[in-house]
């Protein structure tokens, strides 16, 4: 396609202009100053071109005309004319602009989600979303979450300011677009908003008259994460439709990060009443029968797993208290849950609590009627004091034997034998009792200790003689010293290794015979 061309000497004065030429510049006659009849622009660039003195091709320059784009390509002739041939790019330059715009759009939405997703803390994420969007899309911009009543969670930022928090009272009727918006509807067009009918908590203090006024919800996981508002001053451009669709695409990504930390802070909270329930309880003395446990879990990073106990004091003075450890096939918080269902289930069982056998058969018919493919282990212990000594009811289900560790040094392992439960359809064990002097205790602990690898060759079990050995060198020490000892050697023992979960808990006949003056227990908490 021919382009326009027009010829111009050292001087200035236009020497020719073709058709294409003069249809740009319409009074570009022959003898005529280009300084006169053509635009600024390309006029000082011929004073230039002409002041060079450099004949051939030189450095193309570029303008607007008649609002339209063109690239201007001069060639000096030997005579020191220059020609100028004019090339219309308006549709090249927008193109490249547009592409330029997309990549700065990008560009923002990746440092946004990078931003939005370091953090799973909600007003964080609000935080973030509200700063982001008043740097880069608005004059100001606020985010509203939903919240109870007319009482919503808001972040308001003013850009180059940081963000501020607060909870308000307001009625989102006043805003058109932006009740819907906080149910998830589709945003209104901007067009529709009318800046001047803004209530005055939309606005930041100071931030001056309202040019236009966006509102966009931000969508999360299923559920409406909250609503963005984007304002801008009186002498802005007003938002273009594709800045309401980029403006949609940040929401997007706003709302999930927000959805996400959402039902993060959900889960955690759930998981902390969750541990709070599941985590052994603190034992103390009841009845004067000291009782101390300690328990760790198969992953450093994880509380809770398939090893319990719990000890329910006595319902009355002179009746024994009931004492049980356990260990759940698995690891982890399967077994966890496991572990839950069996504590609730023998505390139910507690008034039979005399009869260890009724009590196993019982549990064992729960587990074999539940969804659980899981079995567990178990000692069941029931402790009472007499006179100095401690009068105990050892039943073990498939559990290693309980320890009695007496004042001299001397251990012994318990009688008792039985079945684990929640694997057949009966479960029969043996009840045995023992009698703790002042200074002996009982130790009921699980596999996790003696199956423990480790030592010189991370390959060597620590074996039942070892931890009998180790539990002699404990006599006469109290029972959470014990506890401590046990846990330190088995702590030593596997490293920075793999282990199964570790439970231990000893039950001790006092060497005192002083009782505190609170029913014969100090202050702790106990699994009632």
């Amino acid at each position: 396609m021919p382009c326009p061309v027009l010829i111009a000497d050292r001087s200035g004065t236009v020497r020719h202009a073709n058709d294409h030429a003069l249809a740009l510049f319409p009074a570009a006659a022959p003898g005529l100053s280009l300084a006169d009849c053509a635009a600024a622009w390309l006029a000082d660039a011929h004073e230039q071109k002409a002041a060079a003195d450099a004949p051939g091709a030189n450095t193309v320059v570029s303008g607007y005309i008649a609002g339209r784009s063109y690239e201007a390509h001069p060639t000096v002739q030997a005579d020191g004319e220059v020609v100028w041939w004019l090339v219309d790019d308006t549709d090249h330059r927008l193109a490249r602009e547009a592409l330029h715009i997309e990549q700065e759009r990008t560009a923002f939405l990746a440092e946004a989600s990078n931003a939005l997703l370091s953090s799973l803390h909600l007003e964080r994420c609000m935080d973030v979303t509200a700063q982001l969007a008043a740097e880069h899309l608005s004059a100001a911009a606020l985010v509203i979450a939903p919240g109870s009543g007319c009482r919503l969670p808001v972040v308001t930022c003013v850009r180059g300011q940081e963000p501020v928090r607060d909870q308000w009272e307001i009625d989102p009727q006043e805003v058109p677009g932006l009740a819907e918006a906080l149910q998830g509807f589709p945003p209104v067009p901007s067009r529709w908003i009318d800046p001047v009918t803004a209530p005055e908590w939309l606005i930041p203090a100071g931030f001056g008259e309202v040019g236009s006024i966006v509102v966009t919800p931000l969508p999360g996981h299923g559920v409406p994460a909250g609503a963005l508002v984007l304002l801008r001053h009186s002498g802005e451009p007003a938002f273009s439709e594709e800045e309401e669709v980029f403006a949609r695409l940040f929401a997007a990504r706003s709302g999930a990060a927000m959805s996400a930390a959402r039902m993060y802070a959900e889960q955690s909270s759930v998981s902390k009443v969750l541990m709070r329930e599941l985590l052994p309880p603190v034992l103390h003395q009841i009845a004067g029968v000291e009782f101390a446990g300690g328990y760790r879990p198969s992953k450093d990073r994880e509380r809770i797993g398939g090893d319990f106990y719990d000890v329910h004091p006595a319902g009355a003075e002179g009746e024994p208290s009931f004492a049980v450890l356990g260990d759940v096939s698995g690891k982890g918080l399967e077994a966890a849950v496991l572990t839950g269902k069996i504590r609730n289930t023998l505390h139910a069982l507690l008034p039979m609590a005399g009869d260890h056998q009724r009590m196993l058969e019982l549990l064992n018919g729960a587990l074999l009627n539940s969804h659980h493919t899981r079995f567990a282990t178990l000692v069941l212990v029931s402790a009472v004091r007499e006179g100095g000594a401690v009068r105990l009811r050892v039943t073990s289900a498939g559990h290693p034997p309980a320890l009695i560790v007496r004042a001299d040094g001397s251990v012994e392992e318990s009688a008792s034998r039985g079945t684990l439960v929640g694997a057949f359809p009966r479960a029969p064990a043996t009840t045995v009792c023992e009698t703790l002097a002042p200074g002996d205790f009982c130790v009921l602990f699980t596999d996790g200790f003696t199956e423990a690898k480790g030592g010189p060759l991370d390959e060597e079990m620590y074996g039942d003689e070892r931890f009998q050995e180790a539990l002699s060198r404990c006599a006469g020490m109290p029972g959470e010293a014990v506890v401590e000892h046990v846990q330190m050697l088995a702590s030593q023992w596997v490293g920075s290794g793999q282990h199964d979960d570790m439970a231990v808990m000893v039950i001790a006949a006092p060497k005192s015979h002083h009782l505190s003056m609170v029913g014969g227990h100090t202050k702790g908490r106990f699994t009632a």
